[in-house]
């Protein structure tokens, strides 16, 4: 028997059987997703097969081939990882200027991690509605470089639902992750495109400008008009998992485009001479951010944070 992981609560999942039903499962056994050091084997998203209890439970015996995931450093364990979705279509990854404040790294390291998996991200500039004129003219320069780079960008104010008239389409037929930190407006959005979904919100600290975990579990929502959305608890940072140093490069698309003017094939682009890049950034055409953020992520393994996959 065949089904899909809609809902990861920590030991349990429910799966969606093919013949229509949801079964609360478990995993069968201790085993190890192939090729991968997790702290859990199974993701949503994720086509597995079943065996049947006969009690409306089952177990998780095997888990089918995936097309893609995305997958980042374990929070507590920092030598694993943790797949945060399976098979997924896109990613819509939020970024909010101020309340709270997103760091540009995040992004950046998120949108790498999406590169190396080939999963095609829209990033949306949520709570316009709250900004001032400076970070208004902050929010429309960062839409500009993203866009620049390729990434479709949405200007949005889910709570007065402005700037979402075109994410229906956008999101027909697809299996979409709903990423970013905790109270950047990723649950609201689920209830204003899935009014049935219920999904927890809450107001961000007064006292660090912060998000607060509401998504405590990962789960799977039908869109009325075609396809899902995936829900995830809200992630502070986002740890980079086995990449090795000359790769982290590709995973930049302005980086690694003009990556091809360096002198040297194996450029890592920090003290080479007649690096292309570093004149980028010196000029202005490529974004210092970036350029930070790629430094961040070979810093990552200069401090050999994590071990190889096995």
């Amino acid at each position: 028997m065949q089904g899909l992981v809609i809902r990861n609560t920590g030991s349990w999942y429910d799966v969606r059987t093919d013949d229509g039903r949801v079964l609360p499962s478990r995993i069968k056994g201790n085993f190890r997703l192939r090729g991968i050091r997790s702290t859990s084997p199974v993701a949503i998203g994720d086509r597995v097969t079943l065996i049947d209890n006969g009690d409306d439970t089952a177990y998780i015996c095997e888990i089918a081939d995936r097309k893609n995931y995305i997958i980042r450093r374990a929070s507590n364990l920092s030598k694993q990882s943790h797949i945060l979705a399976a098979n997924v279509d896109l990613v819509l990854l939020f970024f909010t200027i101020n309340y709270p404040e997103t760091s540009s790294v995040f992004i950046d390291r998120f949108l790498a991690s999406a590169e190396a998996y080939r999963i095609p991200v829209a990033i949306i500039f949520n709570k316009a509605d709250l900004l001032n004129t400076d970070e208004h003219r902050k929010m429309e320069s960062y839409k500009t470089l993203y866009e620049s780079i390729g990434y479709p960008c949405f200007i949005t104010s889910v709570t007065r639902r402005e700037g979402l008239a075109d994410l229906p389409a956008l999101l027909r037929d697809k299996i979409t992750l709903i990423a970013g930190n905790s109270g950047v407006g990723k649950s609201a959005l689920i209830n204003e495109l899935i009014p049935s979904a219920h999904a927890t919100t809450a107001s961000i600290s007064d006292t660090h400008n912060a998000g607060m975990h509401t998504t405590t579990f990962s789960e799977m929502y039908d869109l009325p008009s075609g396809g899902s959305l995936i829900d995830v608890p809200g992630v502070k940072g986002f740890g980079t998992f086995d990449f090795e140093p000359k790769e982290i490069s590709h995973y930049f698309r302005d980086i690694f485009k003009i990556s091809a003017g360096c002198r040297f094939n194996n450029c890592m682009h920090l003290e080479e001479p007649h690096c292309a890049v570093r004149q980028a950034v010196e000029q202005g055409d490529i974004a210092a951010s970036r350029y930070q953020a790629y430094l961040s992520m070979l810093g990552d393994k200069e401090e050999n944070k994590y071990r190889p996959a096995y």
